[in-house]
């Protein structure tokens, strides 16, 4: 469906003669609603005076005396005083996640050794109610068969059992093999959007490696927080933890102080990693001809370009020093998105880890999506077609859906 082309104020003005000397009652706000909805000229317009307004300052506060502008400083330097309260507040949040950050530890610790096949847990441990065995306990029950036939199954079973019993063995076996949970951390990052885009085919025998990712908090300076990837020794690289170091303010900027909305990250600095002779999944080989310009001979050369690939999560860009405007819009974006991941793993994918694994966690945010959808879809009323102004409308071929041009 094409947009109206530039709504005239006129079209406003109509609207406003329609209901002019009407009684506004308070039931027919509803209506009034409703009719600039059908009418889209007039919608376009009005969003368009609203858009005029947004964000350009009224021109009030230029107009006010000297005396209240005055009071309005004394309201700005209040301001910056709450701000720094709101800094101090953070401070002592941070305070508390260090008193607290060796509960933390010594339960992720617990985790990491079930994952990583250290430790069987015991049956108590195990005690959890789980919606899959409950549905599995009833298809064993319902594949049951009745009474009068069990001797037939028995016989049956007697004749096959030899066969049978090696099959079972064999499955029984490969369970027992099974250590641990296998791809644990890979599945994770698979099922997370934000994070599978990131992981690339050829990184994920690697992350089958991963055991565990550890957050260790900074509360010397420079303050922050540590991404601690703990890998299994491999045939990868020869380092078995990679670490991602995040930087954080937790004041707010003198050169800015209102724009502060809490602790924010300012930088983040990777590590080297040593991979083995051909194994280095963050490069990758191109050959290219080149043609001699006085000989007209070509040769083929062959250059190493970067490859996309999760393992340059540790190579970020670095942050030039200076102002914030040195930074390109390119960089500044990479870091952007850098930043947010380090967030997400640190406060979700790590304390929640398993319910990321079993996708409890990411149906959770799906459901709310949906739901959200569905209502900003489900509000308004349907366009209104009109055939008059259509000129490709075919009265012979009505019944026919027409097929929608984009313009």
């Amino acid at each position: 469906m094409s947009e109206p082309e530039n709504p005239s104020s006129e079209t406003v003005e109509d609207v406003e003669e329609e209901l002019d000397g009407e009684a506004v009652e308070a039931g027919d706000s509803q209506a009034i609603a409703a009719q600039l909805m059908k009418n889209p000229g007039v919608l376009a317009a009005l969003q368009d005076k609203l858009s005029s307004i947004v964000g350009s300052p009224s021109g009030y506060i230029q107009s006010l005396p000297k005396e209240v502008k005055r009071r309005i400083k004394a309201l700005k330097k209040l301001q910056n005083e709450i701000i720094n309260v709101e800094a101090e507040f953070y401070k002592e949040v941070n305070l508390l996640e260090l008193k607290y950050a060796p509960k933390y530890t010594a339960l992720f610790e617990k985790r990491k050794e079930v994952v990583s096949a250290a430790r069987e847990p015991t049956d108590e441990e195990c005690d959890w109610p789980s919606d899959e065995e409950e549905e599995d306990e009833k298809d064993e029950e319902g594949k049951l068969a009745p009474d009068s036939q069990q001797g037939e199954l028995k016989d049956k079973t007697s004749l096959e059992g030899a066969k049978e019993a090696g099959g079972d063995g064999e499955e029984k076996k490969a369970e027992e093999d099974t250590k641990g949970i296998p791809s644990f951390w890979l599945t994770i990052f698979k099922n997370v959007d934000m994070l599978s885009e990131m992981v690339q085919e050829h990184d994920e025998p690697i992350m089958a490696h991963l055991q565990d990712i550890q957050v260790v908090i900074h509360d010397k300076d420079p303050v922050g927080f540590s991404l601690e990837f703990r890998f299994e020794p491999n045939e990868y690289f020869t380092e078995t933890v990679l670490t991602k170091r995040y930087e954080m303010r937790y004041e707010p900027d003198p050169q800015d102080p209102f724009a502060f909305e809490g602790p924010e990250i300012i930088k983040c600095t990777g590590c080297t990693i040593t991979w083995n002779k051909g194994k280095n999944v963050t490069v990758k080989q191109i050959k290219k001809k080149q043609k001699h310009k006085g000989r007209g001979l070509t040769r083929t050369v062959t250059k190493q370009v970067q490859a996309d690939s999760f393992f340059n999560f540790f190579n970020p860009p670095a942050v030039p020093e200076g102002s914030e405007s040195e930074v390109d819009e390119e960089i500044e974006a990479l870091l952007g998105a850098d930043f947010e991941i380090g967030h997400f793993i640190r406060e979700r994918i790590v304390p929640r880890a398993v319910l990321f694994f079993t996708g409890e966690a990411i149906e959770n945010d799906d459901y709310d999506d949906e739901e959200n959808e569905e209502s900003s879809s489900s509000d308004g009323e349907d366009d209104e077609y009109d055939e008059d102004n259509d000129p490709d409308f075919n009265p012979e071929a009505q019944g026919k859906p027409n097929e929608c041009k984009q313009q």
